[in-house]
């Protein structure tokens, strides 16, 4: 019963975060992100059940069908969604909580050749853009976004977003919830704002430069009038 209500709850995934998704038959046959997470569990039973050869041939299976890559050893929750799903990969000591949302190209990788945790957490509710790279034992708090094109290789608190490259992250409140609203335009640029900034500095200095120098030539020319006049020319 506790794996249908998973399997139930990734379904009701679909149809929360993907508008395209019109009716069950489609659901069940045309998402490749769904059917990877399902191969998954089976991969995930067999690999904690000492079944660690065909658990990895089970993932195998699963990548050629669907082109995500689940290493079978990843943890992965409840009401995970990956959309499109092409060029997913994700590394063997993974965790991923509940009703995360993953685009196309994500990659949880790792940095290191060393055994133990080498791969990112992502806590319940987060956001990863399409082709956004996490890579480390790193951890993204509950309800982050990570923007599409991110390369994140530090940790991330709870309801944060992380854009560039490298990541910067721009704190939006611990309060805020997941509304997956997909909008990855109006995710905050803090390189942007920057260069912004140090832009409008520019043009405010050249301004106040030009005005000095008009004005050391106004002097200029009173001097030279001055000393005419003192010398009867």
């Amino acid at each position: 019963m506790k794996l249908i209500n998973r399997f139930r709850r990734d379904i009701e995934a679909v149809f929360d975060r993907d508008p395209a998704a019109r009716n069950l038959p489609e659901v069940l046959l045309c998402y490749p992100g769904l059917h990877a997470l399902w191969i998954h569990r089976v991969s995930n039973f067999l690999w904690r059940h000492h079944l660690k050869l065909l658990g990895r041939f089970t993932s195998h299976i699963a990548r050629f069908l669907t082109g995500v890559e689940i290493h079978p050893g990843a943890e992965i929750g409840s009401g995970v969604f990956i959309d499109h799903g092409s060029g997913v990969v994700i590394g063997e000591t993974a965790k991923i909580g509940d009703d995360v949302l993953l685009y196309q190209g994500v990659v949880l990788g790792g940095t290191s050749k060393d055994s133990g945790k080498r791969h990112p957490t992502l806590e319940n509710g987060v956001e990863v853009g399409a082709g956004g790279i996490l890579l480390g034992p790193i951890t993204v708090g509950q309800g982050a976004r990570v923007g599409a094109g991110s390369v994140v290789t530090n940790s991330i608190p709870p309801a944060s977003t992380a854009v560039g490259v490298p990541a910067q992250v721009t704190t939006e409140g611990a309060d805020r919830e997941p509304d997956f609203d997909l909008d990855h335009a109006d995710i905050p640029d803090p390189l942007g704002d920057v260069f912004e900034y140090l832009l409008e500095r520019q043009i405010e200095l050249e301004e106040t430069v030009s005005d000095l120098q008009g004005k050391l030539e106004e002097t200029d020319n009173a001097n030279i009038e001055d000393v005419d006049q003192g010398m009867g020319i």
